[in-house]
């Protein structure tokens, strides 16, 4: 059976040569086009949650604000300033906090090796920072740990960019003096390049660590920046937001409704929002592809209706010698899906080809390329693909294949 319907379409190609090889390129474009628009958006949506996962995952970065309601007898417009010690308070008082950090920050700060002086934002943190904000180490260095809190270390953490700018290219810093603000401060390691279109007081490139410890001591700070926790279920995000508010607002006597009181970073949140922004434009753009591909589809019945109007003769001659009208409707269902499905298979070769070489293309040095330049082609989207095609092989042939099987075969002898 199937090798007589390969013979019966193969001899319908060679008849209908130019009209069968326009119809097969029209679901090779559609195909191409939905593939690669699915592979863009699913690449875009990837680039933007990496960018803001570059900065911190699963993490509420908490800082200080101002009250903006009354509370308990005091008045709005009170300053909240944040301290060491909240940071052991928020961890004590709410079990679902994994790990935190404190940060202090400053601005302007000198670093200097010989003649070479830049200045740039340097951060006072613990050492669950580096987890929490992604902060890894490149080979042969460390992040700041527990014995360099302790011991108040003159240890120093350099952003990739800024050891670059102090040392130059091609220098291993680790175990190197730079001078900080007129101290001499020792590398213990460098950051490992990675990709952040999120950060606070600039990229994490950009910048020097050191143990907050050693930070509040030389430099006398009383408030903190800020602080990072991270709850151990993301799922309980809200739950931990709430707490922050409910915890912090006992202590420092404010509404625990009042959102102002505290500046909270929610990276969970974020990243909600991103990925659904992301999934939102990933649709549009599989909406835009999807519709040309039902234009080949119409192509697609175009072509059998008129095969069918060509055949009348044939199918009435058929229908005559004993032929059933289920096997009418099966020649002209496989004709239809052959060629939506062949056309389609090229198209996703096409496209997967298009993918691997345009992923391919170096984006280091340009990150609104890596936006643009990271298609990313998944299994879902390959079965999604596949069915389309299959549904519009049979959306394009059922209605002329029943067409078809429906011809009169007195009538059909007739047909001219």
């Amino acid at each position: 059976m199937f090798y007589i319907l390969l013979q019966e379409f193969i001899g319908d190609l060679r008849a209908q040569r130019t009209r069968a090889f326009l119809t097969f390129f029209a679901v090779t474009w559609g195909t191409l086009a939905v593939v690669l628009l699915l592979a863009f958006g699913e690449g875009l949506k990837r680039t933007v949650r990496d960018g803001l996962l570059g900065a911190g995952e699963r993490i509420f970065m908490i800082y200080g604000g101002e009250t903006s309601k009354s509370f308990a007898g005091l008045g709005q417009g009170r300053r909240i300033r944040l301290v060491e010690e909240d940071l052991d308070l928020l961890k004590s008082a709410i079990p679902d906090v994994d790990r935190g950090s404190i940060s202090y920050g400053r601005w302007g700060t000198a670093f200097q090796v010989g003649k070479t002086r830049t200045n740039a934002y340097l951060e006072g943190v613990g050492p669950d920072h580096e987890a929490m904000r992604h902060m890894e180490p490149a080979q042969g260095g460390r992040f700041i740990n527990a014995a360099d809190i302790a011991q108040k270390r003159r240890v120093l953490f350099l952003g990739n960019e800024l050891a670059e700018r102090i040392f130059g290219k091609g220098v291993d810093p680790i175990g190197k003096s730079v001078v900080v603000d007129g101290l001499p401060f020792t590398v213990v390691g460098v950051l490992q390049k990675k990709f952040q279109d999120s950060s606070n007081n600039g990229p994490d490139a950009d910048r020097a660590v050191i143990p907050y410890s050693t930070f509040r001591t030389i430099w006398g700070n009383r408030f903190v920046s800020h602080l990072i926790v991270q709850p151990h279920d993301a799922s309980r995000g809200p739950l931990v937001k709430a707490e922050l508010y409910r915890v912090l607002g006992r202590k420092y006597r404010f509404d625990p409704k009042d959102e102002r009181a505290l500046g909270v970073w929610d990276f969970i949140e974020s990243e909600k929002e991103t990925l659904a922004v992301g999934l939102g434009i990933q649709i549009f753009m599989g909406l835009v592809g999807a519709f040309t591909l039902l234009i080949a589809g119409v192509g697609v019945a175009n072509i059998m209706y008129v095969v069918v109007k060509e055949r009348t003769q044939e199918i009435g001659i058929k229908l005559a010698l004993g032929a059933r009208r289920r096997h009418i409707m099966a020649q002209f269902l496989f004709e239809a899906l052959t060629i939506a499905v062949s056309g389609g298979l090229v198209g996703l070769a096409t496209a997967a080809l298009i993918v691997l070489g345009v992923d391919a293309i170096p984006t280091a040095d340009n990150p609104a390329m890596q936006y643009i330049l990271n298609p990313k082609l998944s299994w879902p989207i390959a079965l999604i693909c596949v069915g389309i095609l299959v549904g519009v092989g049979l959306l394009a042939g059922i209605l002329p294949a029943r067409r078809a099987a429906a011809v009169d075969p007195v009538e059909s002898l007739r047909y001219e």
